[in-house]
């Protein structure tokens, strides 16, 4: 099924405004089974939207529109979408006492601009706004199915997830065979992924896969071949197996799910906790790990320690093991990481001690160089790594998933002889 996006408004046109919510509206979209064939950006220009309206609807089934419902005279959506099919504008007596409802909850009289966002096209599916003023709505424009959202991304995402998901499966018979699969893996740059799955084509002749760097993880994602396929389950499985056998301990999820998500469920399912002593890395690792709701089930306790002085006064790392061997080597980082899961009584604690750069390298310990260690009930194990990069978020990124990685290995237990 081709879809396509269409962003509205000239402060996006411009560059004033970045343009976050067609990103989002493709990815859910392609989870759909659609295939986005274009984004479109265009100012608040009514002949201009009136035009390409009837533009995309001879070339997409499915459009989803942003931008362009509110309540000032540059707000033009309404207006286009009802120009480029011959409508009148009609109010919608339900969706103007919403309006006047959530100004009044607010202690506030409906400014008279407020009334145009009653306005729709006649004979259009409204699609109720529950946090904003802003209601949207469905219209099929010359055979294509427009979908009309606000700008606002808290209430677009709403929306779509409430309202315009379900309407898509329901209209076009959308089905879990039909969906994308989205696979994460870690440890592989982009072509060494490709590389590594070369002939999968051969073997799954209907199937395509595509790849999207999302630093420092590679996603791969299974589509149908063409957009009128569907894959059956079976096929779809054995590409999987498949996958798993030539990906090995690269792969993290089939879910498309990160590594920190990945790890809070591992330690779930364990009844397993969590510390981290954090240098080089600044309280990323604590960060990543306390994004994830639920995240309290697992992580106990975070320390950023940035000196030698801190190293030692709160994690215990002794004075002798800082002058003899430095504050980035494995045998700190091995004593950071026995010193927090000490503090912290926690089942597991990572550590890391490193230099980000893009200053303070040496021969012998470049920038890119990290330790990483990770103590647990069994031993302490700690490795030092040097990653390519001279750039100081980078580093940081690639050295806190590594991290990540390292415990997710270990709660997955041994792993099978397999290229690594």
């Amino acid at each position: 099924m081709k879809a396509e996006i269409l962003a509205t408004g000239d402060e996006l046109r411009s560059g004033a405004l970045i343009d976050t919510n067609s990103a989002w509206i493709a990815r859910e979209l392609e989870n759909l089974g659609c295939m986005i064939t274009r984004h479109t950006c265009i100012g608040d220009d009514l002949d201009g939207l009136t035009q390409v309206f009837l533009e995309i609807s001879a070339r997409a089934a499915i459009v989803i529109v942003t931008g362009g419902l509110g309540p000032t005279l540059d707000d033009l959506s309404r207006d286009a979408a009802a120009r480029a099919c011959g409508l009148e504008l009609v109010n919608d007596p339900e969706s103007l006492e919403k309006i006047k409802s959530f100004f009044h909850a607010r202690g506030r009289e409906m400014p008279p601009n407020n009334l145009r966002q009653a306005l729709f096209p006649a004979g259009a599916v409204i699609l109720p706004n529950p946090i904003g003023t802003a209601p949207g709505f469905r219209l099929e424009i010359n055979g294509g199915l427009f979908f009309f959202l606000p700008g606002v991304p808290a209430e677009m995402k709403m929306m779509f997830s409430e309202q315009v998901a379900p309407a898509i499966v329901r209209l076009t018979h959308a089905c879990a065979a039909c969906q994308t699969t989205t696979l994460t893996t870690f440890g592989l740059g982009e072509s060494a992924v490709e590389e590594r799955l070369a002939g999968f084509n051969l073997e799954f002749p209907d199937i395509r896969l595509g790849y999207r760097a999302a630093f420092p993880e590679v996603q791969i994602k299974l589509y149908p071949q063409t957009v009128k396929q569907t894959l059956p389950a079976r096929e779809t499985e054995r590409a999987l197996a498949w996958l798993r056998l030539k990906l090995g301990p690269k792969l993290v999820c089939e879910r498309g799910r990160s590594l920190a998500e990945v790890v809070g469920d591992l330690l779930r399912k364990q009844k397993a906790t969590l510390a981290v002593a954090e240098s080089c890395t600044g309280g990323l690792l604590a960060s990543l790990l306390t994004d994830i709701p639920g995240s309290s089930d697992y992580f106990l306790f975070g320390a950023v320690t940035y000196s030698n002085q801190a190293k030692e006064k709160i994690l215990g790392v002794k004075p002798e093991i800082l002058a003899g061997w430095g504050a980035v080597h494995e045998k700190t980082a091995a004593a950071m990481a026995e010193g927090v899961r000490s503090l912290s009584e926690a089942t597991y604690a990572l550590a890391t001690t490193g230099i980000a750069g893009p200053n303070g390298g040496s021969p012998d310990k470049p920038v890119g160089s990290v330790c990483i260690a990770l103590a647990g009930p069994r031993n302490t194990q700690s490795k030092r790594y040097i990653f390519p990069f001279n750039d100081r978020l980078m580093n940081k990124k690639i050295f806190a998933a590594q991290a990540l990685n390292r415990l997710r290995l270990e709660l997955n237990g041994p792993q099978p002889t397999t290229r690594a």
